[in-house]
């Protein structure tokens, strides 16, 4: 479940900076009042921490996945 949460935060993340790359539009800032605020700062932080986590499905083995049905 951690990872899918972090593989959302990722996709939040990038698409993003699409906008940004695209269209100059930061929709985290445009949503929690700038790219300096506090609250945003957290947002940019946890994606973030979350890509980084992500780094780590990369090296991960088929067998190392537990799947719960």
């Amino acid at each position: 479940m951690f990872d899918k949460i972090c593989l959302i935060l990722s996709i939040v993340g990038s698409l993003n900076w699409g906008l940004v790359g695209l269209f100059q539009f930061d929709l985290v800032a445009w949503i929690f009042g700038g790219s300096d605020a506090i609250l945003s700062r957290i947002i940019y932080t946890v994606i973030a921490l979350a890509g980084v986590w992500c780094i780590s499905l990369l090296f991960r083995n088929d067998e190392d996945v537990v799947v719960a049905h």
